[in-house]
């Protein structure tokens, strides 16, 4: 039994990869929309703001799994956007699944960041003005702080973006999923084979816990003084 175990194991680590690829793709541009996301519901013009607000209630509203069925099946359903030289990005599965990602993980990273922020001391942001710093820099002072201080929270965001990614291999993606369902379709050994999936997931995942953990000792250093 344990034989067979190593053995899907070793066939499923074809797909680590892309699993890899996909999650780090993700929360690359995901934390640039997060940050992005965050300085924009900050700024005084109302337009912007519920603009804002409506993304991040789009896409924290709304499972994953739609999103990218809507990105990768709805966009060809537009004849206007298939003949445009987006078609090249859109009719790929890779792209679509990072896009579909990226954008769920900025709408609920958006959220950690912008909670980080208000939650500073409105003493902070009253001594930032005496001082005669504009919006934009206090925000340059306040922000790293309260990314700091989302930390924390942005390391579980990361844990459950690499499970979300597992949803890529509906669109055909050869993902550790991906792979795990070709293998369940050639032995019917549905046990065995989503077993080794998991424990492969479970390593990754433990391997990023401990590398987060690690690092947010040293980010937050200054806090444990």
């Amino acid at each position: 039994m344990l034989a067979g175990l190593y053995g899907y194991i070793a066939d499923l680590s074809e797909g680590v990869l892309m699993t890899l690829s996909l999650t780090f793709s993700s929360l690359l541009v995901g934390t640039i929309i997060a940050v992005i996301g965050t300085l924009l519901l900050t700024v005084k013009y109302k337009s912007v703001y519920w603009l804002v607000k409506c993304y991040l209630t789009l896409f924290t509203g709304t499972p994953l799994l739609v999103q990218i069925f809507l990105i990768y099946y709805g966009s060809g359903q537009f004849e206007w956007l298939k003949e445009s030289r987006a078609w090249v990005l859109l009719s790929e599965p890779w792209f679509c699944a990072v896009l579909a990602l990226s954008l769920n993980c900025g709408a609920y990273t958006t959220l950690l960041f912008h909670g980080a922020l208000s939650s500073i001391n409105r003493g902070q942001w009253e001594s930032c003005q005496s001082l005669g710093m504009s919006h934009s820099q206090t925000l340059k002072v306040l922000m790293p702080y309260a990314l700091k201080r989302a930390y924390p929270a942005y390391s579980n965001e990361v844990v459950l973006l690499l499970k979300g990614s597992s949803l890529a291999s509906t669109i055909t993606i050869m993902d550790i999923m991906g792979w795990s369902q070709r293998i369940n379709a050639q032995t019917y050994d549905t046990l065995m084979v989503f077993g080794a999936a998991g424990l492969l997931y479970l390593l990754l995942n433990l391997i990023i816990t401990v590398f987060m953990r690690l690092f947010e000792k040293r980010l937050l250093a200054f806090e444990q003084v």
